[in-house]
């Protein structure tokens, strides 16, 4: 026992020095990153041409001389970020995060590192994230870009990882040279595409063991812009530098998807991501797409886990997205604008996660989100200083009774939301 209480008490003198060393503009980016609740993830580049998910460099076994060749099939003419923002704007979400590059290797703006980006490569000839970082300035959504830490193009990485054995490249390279080549294109990314919400890294997992040099990339992001928020999905406790913590396809705490084994939650803000059918980038056979209940419920257990939701998106190579995710997007932004109150801008609730649903709460206001009613009446623990109770949508009071330990709320089945019900208690404080 005293050995679990010494393990606390470092983990919390810890949180508290980490806090300490942050500087004001990072942890107001992190209380609004808290706020914001809900985001767009976009997973888009040439890959998209194969309509066969973004891993399919890797997983057809394809080397970079016959994949160089879907460059000049991208053209993605039907492309409108003022679509794109408004979509998401409309939905409910407050940022957007989108592939900068991705394991590929292949750059969405017009890198100067390379030509192997989407200026110089395809006959599109224009800077995708540019027209988009100007329309979410426009339109008052903050930007974040996903850049990968792996590539299966670039000859100096090297010695290859777990992936992207089969591309072709040579035996040799050296890594400190493309670990420069990396942090060159972030810092163009960070001064010439305006204010950056985020930098979400992935693909560190691939060579867990290397020296990824994070202190002096997360130092230059930090440097260029200093409320920029950093999160990787290393699947790991969050390293020093970092200002968020990710799950993928996972809420915080859970490891179904497999990705989350070595992942505590630790003392930063909480991101998960999901897909809307099976994959992240456009796969045009894959029709298994959740509905919309199922989303909606998604992004309340997320908020009850006092997490963000990052729901992404996988648009088509002409640049349109596909009408099953716009029509879930329109519904969920529905949904929203009725009770957005109650994920805005709260907290995991005092009531920890439970199989009936979850908890948020505000300043003086406790949410219980009731996603499976067990029966007519639903058992609570304690919860200080409850004034009053009554329906999100509707204004009704609901019936609260203290009893000894916690307390019982009734409500008939002709007055529940089969979606999620949502109750709201008044407190004193």
């Amino acid at each position: 026992m005293l050995r679990k209480l010494v393990v606390v008490f470092s983990l919390a003198v810890l949180a508290v020095a980490q806090t300490q060393k942050v500087p004001p503009e990072r942890l107001k980016a992190r209380e609004w990153f808290q706020n914001a609740k809900f985001g767009m993830f976009i997973h888009w580049g040439v890959y998209s041409v194969l309509g066969d998910g973004e891993w399919v460099m890797n997983n057809k076994k394809i080397p970079i001389s016959e994949y160089e060749k879907l460059a000049p099939k991208f053209n993605p003419t039907e492309y409108d970020p003022a679509q794109w923002v408004s979509m998401a704007k409309n939905a409910g979400m407050k940022y957007i995060t989108i592939t900068s590059k991705h394991h590929d290797g292949f750059a969405m703006w017009g890198a100067k590192q390379s030509t192997w980006n989407i200026v110089d490569a395809t006959p599109y000839k224009k800077d995708a994230l540019k027209m988009l970082a100007n329309e979410c300035k426009k339109q008052g959504i903050k930007l974040f870009f996903y850049h990968s830490h792996l590539d299966w193009h670039h000859p100096d990485y090297y010695p290859r990882g777990r992936t992207g054995q089969s591309g072709g490249r040579p035996e040799n390279g050296d890594f400190n040279r493309y670990l420069d080549y990396m942090d060159a294109q972030l810092r163009e990314l960070l001064t010439d595409y305006g204010e950056i919400g985020g930098i979400w890294f992935d693909g560190w997992w691939d060579r867990p063991d290397a020296e990824w040099r994070l202190n002096k990339t997360y130092s230059l992001i930090h440097s260029l812009q200093p409320a920029t928020l950093i999160g990787n999905n290393h699947h790991r406790m969050p390293f020093e530098g970092e200002d968020y913590q990710m799950f993928e396809k996972d809420l915080p705490g859970h490891n179904t998807a497999g990705f989350n084994a070595d992942a505590g939650i630790g003392q930063l803000p909480l991101e998960t991501c999901e897909t809307i059918n099976r994959s992240w980038g456009y796969n045009s056979t894959d029709k298994q797409f959740k509905n919309t209940s199922d989303l909606i419920r998604y992004l309340v257990r997320a908020a009850g886990y006092n997490a963000n939701f990052l729901l992404n998106v996988g648009p088509m190579p002409n640049g349109k997205i596909q009408p099953e995710f716009v029509e879930r997007l329109r519904e969920i932004g529905q949904w929203m604008q009725k009770n957005g109150e109650s994920i805005y801008g709260t907290r995991g609730g005092p009531v920890t996660p439970r199989p009936w649903g979850v908890t948020t709460q505000k300043q003086g206001k406790v949410f219980v989100h009731v996603l499976d009613w067990p029966d007519e009446l639903l058992a609570l623990p304690k919860i200080a200083n409850v004034k009053s109770a009554k329906l999100l949508a509707t204004g009704a009071p609901v019936e609260w009774k203290e009893i000894a330990g916690g307390a019982i709320l009734r409500l008939p089945q002709s007055a529940r939301d089969p979606l999620d019900t949502i109750i709201v208690l008044e407190t004193s404080r």
